[in-house]
């Protein structure tokens, strides 16, 4: 069986670093880098942390607005895509990479593999969940990670060949803390942490980094923090921050991207995660860390029902209050799964 896989950022990598391991036990995978993430801060330091395996194609897009990113991507997958005919498109999560690799497969009638399916934030501002929308409507196997998103299919009229598989970031996330018993306290080391007495901060979406109201309301309550803030800053987020001459405090570390093993590491020794990242939201809930999630909304609303994550979205008040004085009440679940979701992912590929 060929497989044609296509990442194109981030949470992309993480994802496919546990199905790709899966997949190429017994079947024949040419992934494709689309290049939306194209610098090494963060693609390259993400595929050499992961062991993932090297691109066997990239198609170089780079940034650039979601029309003439999305066109760029459909056109070059189009080729790659004419040129192997693989008996699968595999794509992950909902970025721009997501959507052009469902049009241009389904437009070839090239079976389409979503993982991660179903999610739904139910706001169609967030171009995230435009592209997952109309990923999952042109897929001819949906892969889900919950049950909610497996209900939210149905209620689109989406029934068949739809299966709940757990999530693969948690295979990913256990195959990373067993690589961080020994790393764990070099990396807290190196940025000078202690475990518990420090905030980890990730911001990226273009909701909070696009609108200065809620940008300067998030740094507002983040320099208003007593203690240290670590904050892992996207190249795009630093870039803005330092256009609208945003001051932080001396307590907020400013630092480089750095690889998932140790994120997992710096998450795990973390008081509290503030973040509007769909991943981390996740990573905190299965590491035992409180989060405060930066968004009026959440894909992951098992998090929040559990009572481990609270949406406080871009209210000053609201980040201080929840940063300060929030404690889950309840004990943690199983949620999402096993740690086996890409090994099942294979099953049902073949």
């Amino acid at each position: 069986m060929k497989v044609v896989t296509v990442v194109g950022a981030r949470p992309q990598f993480i994802k496919a670093a546990a199905v790709s391991r899966e997949l190429r036990k017994r079947h024949h995978e040419i992934l494709v880098h689309t290049g939306q993430h194209y610098d090494y801060e963060m693609s390259g330091i993400f595929f050499d942390g992961l062991e993932l395996p090297a691109p066997d194609i990239n198609l170089e897009v780079g940034s650039g607005s979601h029309g003439s990113q999305t066109g760029a991507i459909l056109h070059k997958i189009e080729e790659v895509l004419a040129s192997e005919r693989p008996d699968y498109l595999l794509i992950y999560g909902d970025t721009n990479s997501t959507l052009a690799g469902a049009l241009a497969a389904s437009k070839l009638s090239i079976p389409v593999v979503h993982i991660e399916a179903g999610l739904r934030s139910f706001n169609r501002g967030m171009p995230e969940e435009v592209n997952r929308v109309v990923a999952d409507h042109l897929s001819n196997l949906l892969l889900c990670p919950s049950q909610t998103a497996v209900d939210n299919l149905a209620t689109e009229g989406i029934l068949h060949n739809v299966h709940q598989v757990g999530d693969v970031m948690l295979d990913v996330l256990n195959w990373a803390r067993q690589r961080t018993t020994g790393n764990r306290s070099e990396i807290l080391e190196r940025l000078g942490l202690t475990p518990q007495s420090y905030v980890l901060l990730t911001m990226h979406r273009a909701e909070n980094t696009d609108d200065s109201a809620r940008l300067t309301a998030i740094l507002s309550a983040v320099n208003s923090l007593a203690e240290p803030v670590v904050f892992p800053i996207h190249p795009r987020t630093r870039k803005i921050i330092s256009g609208v001459n945003a001051t932080l405090g001396s307590h907020v570390h400013l630092i480089d991207p750095i690889g998932y093993v140790d994120m997992v590491a710096v998450s795990a020794g973390a008081r509290l995660i503030l973040t509007d990242s769909g991943g981390l939201q996740k990573e905190a809930y299965w590491l035992g860390v409180p989060c405060v999630t930066l968004r009026d909304e959440t894909e992951w609303v098992e998090t929040v029902d559990a009572g481990w994550n609270v949406l406080v979205g871009a209210h000053r008040s609201r980040i201080l209050e929840a940063a300060l004085s929030f404690v889950p009440a309840v004990a943690q679940k199983s949620l999402y799964g096993d740690g086996c979701a890409a090994a099942r992912c294979v099953e049902l590929l073949q």
